[in-house]
Order: structure tokens, then C-alpha cells, then sequence
């Protein structure tokens, strides 16, 4: 069965590998990485694998507020000074994930204005992301909501993608979950990508780049 390709990072070369540094370590499948609320001491880099972090408030149960793949970091936050995890980190599949001390990486930035900038711009494109995913609750419909969530998990949603990548096999409920719909509807909308050559299923689920076609106005 094909394997999931390793995606370039944002980061471009910063982020191959051992140029890191830190500890590279295996996780199973819905092993969780940090929950909310735990001191804030690391980040992570997704060398291979799936990650979904999760938010939950007083008033509210926990939703999922992002599905993280190959080539994504995440808890980077703490290098802007928050003391503790804004959110739960779980692992989707079985996953190869570099964990960075933020000691480290707050020295190797210092050294290196290039890898500075690199990560400085990477943060941004985060926080932006972030606004689109807001935006897009907002102004789009579930059907389009969940080809973006596909899209960006397969990292398709670059200009230089493949014409295809695999992603591991996520629970409609999770999609859901992520989309704001229902599993239902979630289930239905999958379906009908996957008879219109959009996705198919093989172990784990590929997703093409002609998805991006839901996302036209109508």
C-alpha cells in the first residue's frame, strides 16, 4: 500500500529532519501528546502522521479545532510566552512526531535571523489560518467547510501540491466535529466525494485536488 509522502513545510529547509534537533518519537494511534491547561515546555514537529487538537471551555464541551498532518507543527505557541497548553493534542494514526524543548529553539533562533524569520512567518500564516477557519464557519456550507478541512490536511491547498496525497482515516464524527455539521451530514457529504472521484478509500483515505471544485460558487 502506498504511504503517505512527507509534505514540505512551511519552514521550508529549517524544518528536515535533524536540523531541528530535539527528540523524534513514535506515538499510537489516540495517544495523547499534552492535555489543556498542562505547563507549556515544548513544541512539535509532524515528521509523519496525524495529530487533532482540541479546545473545550467552561461552557462548553471540547471541540476540535484542528487536524494537523505531515509537515505541521503545533504547541508552538509557547514561544510567545504562554505558560500553559491552550489545548488537547491526540494523535489520529500511528505517528513519528520531533519534540523540541522551547529552550532550544528560542536559542536557535537567536542564533540565526534566516530560521528566525522563517518560523516568525510561519507563526503568522498560523493566526491567519486560524481567522480563515473562523471566515469560513461563517460564510460557507458544510460541504464546502469539509473540503477545506480535506484539502488542508493533505496539504493540497498549496500551490506547488501534488495532484494527490493520502491522509490517515479519520472518523466522519471528527470531520464533523471540525466542520460544525453533524455526523450525518458529514457521512453523506464524504460519500458523495468519494462518487465524483474527489476521494477513495484504500486503508487510508486519498484525497485529489480536483476536490478543490466543491469550492466554487454554485
Amino acid at each position: 500500500m502506498k504511504r503517505m509522502r512527507q509534505m514540505a513545510s512551511p519552514l521550508g529547509d529549517f524544518s528536515s529532519g535533524d536540523t531541528l534537533g530535539g527528540e523524534l518519537l513514535r506515538y499510537r494511534r489516540k495517544q495523547n501528546i499534552y492535555t489543556q491547561g498542562a505547563p507549556a515546555y515544548t513544541l512539535f514537529y509532524i515528521q509523519e502522521g496525524g495529530v487533532r487538537l482540541t479546545t473545550r471551555t467552561k461552557q462548553q464541551p471540547a471541540a476540535v479545532t484542528a487536524i494537523l498532518g505531515a509537515g505541521d507543527f503545533f504547541g508552538e505557541i509557547c514561544l510567545a510566552g504562554y505558560p500553559l497548553r491552550m489545548s488537547t493534542a491526540v494523535v489520529l494514526t500511528a505517528s513519528s512526531i520531533r519534540t523540541i524543548q522551547k529552550k532550544k529553539m528560542m536559542q536557535m533562533l537567536r542564533k540565526n535571523n534566516k530560521t528566525s524569520n522563517a518560523m516568525l512567518a510561519y507563526l503568522l500564516s498560523s493566526v491567519q489560518k486560524y481567522k480563515d477557519h473562523v471566515a469560513e464557519l461563517m460564510t460557507s456550507s458544510s460541504e464546502q467547510r469539509l473540503a477545506r478541512v480535506l484539502l488542508r490536511l493533505a496539504h493540497l491547498d498549496r500551490r506547488d501540491a501534488a495532484a494527490a496525497m493520502e491522509i490517515p482515516t479519520i472518523s466522519h464524527q471528527v470531520l464533523a466535529e471540525m466542520v460544525g455539521t453533524t455526523r450525518q451530514r458529514s457521512n453523506l457529504f464524504m460519500n458523495r466525494f468519494r462518487k465524483r472521484g474527489f476521494i477513495s478509500y484504500n486503508g487510508r483515505t486519498e484525497i485529489r485536488k480536483s476536490l478543490k471544485k466543491v469550492l466554487r460558487p454554485h
